[in-house]
């Protein structure tokens, strides 16, 4: 991350807040994928390969059946404390990235030619952007529980994380201090494997492969994409735990299993194949365990088994 003047920071950070209100209701209904809420049963149907599979609905059918629930309003749960933590988080890293700068400067007025210089800059970057990036997740995480935690309130209906400060009181009541930081560890694992893994392959293929100066500007965004595709199911583990156990129905049996850690968590959807989902958002298909319920065939994990269980 390079330092940026404060206009232009804060463009950058209206823009983006712009884009996530807009984006908002099919992020609301992938967090719920996320979770495992599927209120709408899969359908039968079959493959591009012609094999038969349970068909789930699409991420516009998820967001038009929450506005079918709650209203147009309702589509923007956790809106607010998203783009609090959004603002939070990119100022903690652009203040920390401007900190560790360090002798940069020097090391750009050497000889780009040379290959030692090249390499030690590239990892004086990653360094810092590393720790720019753990700084501003530790600090705007708690804004990141109290977001998914309003969201997961759709499952049950409720409404006991509401506004932004009643919802620190509340979490600090159902699960103390640590609450604050539920899901941090998988969501710095998926954040660091993702810088690690970008800026790799991208100085091995800008130096070794590509040599196309008009090339190489795209290949740090396709290695960001794809290892972000790798590191997803990090993501998924980490808004699990958020709401893992907080008081809400989205948090406890029957819909989700207490688990001890992150690591039962990930343990359970990977025994499941539950880790990418929410991955695909218009052709989704439940690759997950089935039981027998009466003559019919019935996916696990999703309220239709639930509800046909009861």
């Amino acid at each position: 991350m390079s330092n940026k003047d404060p206009e232009v920071l804060w463009s950058d950070i209206a823009s983006r807040i712009l884009i996530n209100v807009v984006s908002h209701p099919m992020e609301y209904a992938k967090v719920l994928i996320q979770i495992g809420h599927e209120p709408i049963p899969p359908k039968p149907t079959v493959t591009l390969f012609g094999r038969p599979a349970l068909k789930l609905p699409n991420i516009f059918a998820y967001v038009k059946h929450i506005k079918r629930v709650d209203g147009l309003t309702g589509c923007y749960r956790g809106l607010v404390p998203k783009l609090c933590s959004y603002t939070v988080s990119t100022i903690a890293s652009q203040k920390t990235a401007e900190y560790l700068q360090l002798d940069v400067v020097q090391i750009e007025e050497e000889d780009e030619e040379d290959e030692s210089v090249r390499r030690r800059k590239c990892l004086h970057e990653f360094t810092r952007d590393t720790i720019s990036r753990i700084v501003a997740i530790v600090i705007s995480h708690p804004l990141e529980v109290i977001s998914l935690r309003m969201m997961a309130q759709f499952v049950g209906g409720e409404v006991k994380y509401n506004g932004i400060f009643s919802s620190f009181v509340e979490i600090y009541r159902e699960n103390g201090f640590l609450g604050y930081y539920a899901g941090l560890v998988p969501r710095l694992i998926a954040n660091v494997s993702v810088l690690i893994l970008a800026s790799a392959s991208t100085y091995v293929l800008n130096n070794y492969v590509v040599h196309e100066q008009a090339m190489k500007a795209y290949t740090a965004s396709t290695m960001k994409f794809l290892a972000t595709t790798v590191t997803y199911p990090f993501l998924v583990v980490s808004h699990c735990m958020a709401v893992n156990d907080c008081g809400l129905v989205a948090g406890i049996p029957p819909q989700m299993p207490i688990y001890k850690n992150w690591l039962d968590c990930w343990s359970h959807l990977s025994a499941n194949n539950q880790l990418k989902r929410g991955s695909s958002l218009l052709w989704r298909y439940y690759t997950g365990p089935q039981v027998l319920v009466n003559g019919k065939l019935v996916p696990i994990m999703t309220d239709a088994f639930y509800k046909s269980v009861q």
